[in-house]
């Protein structure tokens, strides 16, 4: 049973992913782009956090604990660059 919901789960999350691409390709503006592309980090951590409960093993916890953090200074980086226009000062 419990595989039927990580299935529907892994669905549901793979259609939300593709209305992040959606968003990116035909977002208003930058900020709609940005956070389309940080919703869509925590879209892929959410798959990977189902991957790793289906298979029982817990390196994929660890490797979404990574893009967690690489996706929060994307996201940081994108924003400032939208703001000042340089990332580093």
């Amino acid at each position: 049973m419990i595989e039927y919901a990580l299935f529907f789960a892994a669905g549901c999350y793979g259609v939300a992913l593709m209305l992040d691409l959606w968003r990116i390709a035909l977002g208003p503006d930058a900020a709609d782009r940005i956070m389309a592309l940080d919703t869509m980090v925590i879209n892929v951590i959410a798959l990977l956090v189902l991957y790793g409960v289906w298979r029982g093993t817990a390196i994929y916890f660890e490797a979404a604990m990574l893009i967690a953090m690489v996706g929060f200074v994307a996201t940081v980086a994108y924003c400032r660059f939208l703001l000042r226009g340089d990332i580093i000062e």
